[in-house]
């Protein structure tokens, strides 16, 4: 991984507990992430999303107010949100199955289960570079298409290619 590549990157960081705030960012330091902005609320959060260039937002689920979820379809869904495709990593205590799949509704393109590890956030921050998943609309969704697993037995000229399974980053931008 080139750290000097992500120097250039900004992240937003929602969560209403400083002291995780200060971890994550600790974490994405150790990366070469230098460019940080945090919000202890949706609202504040969604404010700066609109107001800054944001490349990513990582999103806690457990918030008053609004939680992450209500985040996550108000900057994909509502009609002034200035980037809906931004890829939102969802990073939660709360991992019990309606929790993901609520999150993954909402249109997260990443979820992850604390107590985060360093490898584990690697992973995700890399899988959002590295991998972007194209982005589908319907009636009731829109956010990264949701699929995640191949059919093997599938051979139709529409199976999905393989993704690179290689977690280092590429940074060409």
């Amino acid at each position: 991984m080139s750290k000097r590549n992500l120097d250039r990157i900004r992240v937003l960081i929602v969560d209403d507990n400083h002291h995780m705030i200060n971890i994550i960012k600790t974490l994405l330091r150790g990366f070469g992430i230098k460019n940080f902005d945090s919000a202890s609320d949706a609202v504040e959060a969604f404010e700066i999303v609109n107001s800054e260039p944001i490349d990513f937002i990582i999103v806690d689920y457990h918030m008053e107010i609004l939680d992450g979820a209500d985040f996550v379809r108000l900057v994909r869904n509502a009609p002034d949100s200035n980037n809906p495709f931004i890829p939102i990593i969802m990073l939660t205590a709360y991992s019990e199955r309606s929790k993901v799949e609520g999150a993954r509704d909402a249109g997260v393109s990443e979820f992850l289960a604390k107590p985060v590890t360093s490898s584990d956030l690697y992973a995700k921050v890399a899988s959002i570079i590295n991998s972007p998943r194209p982005f589908v609309r319907t009636n009731s969704y829109f956010g990264p298409d949701r699929r995640r697993h191949d059919n093997i037995d599938f051979r139709g000229e529409d199976k999905r290619q393989k993704p690179d399974q290689d977690n280092d980053l590429n940074l060409d931008f």
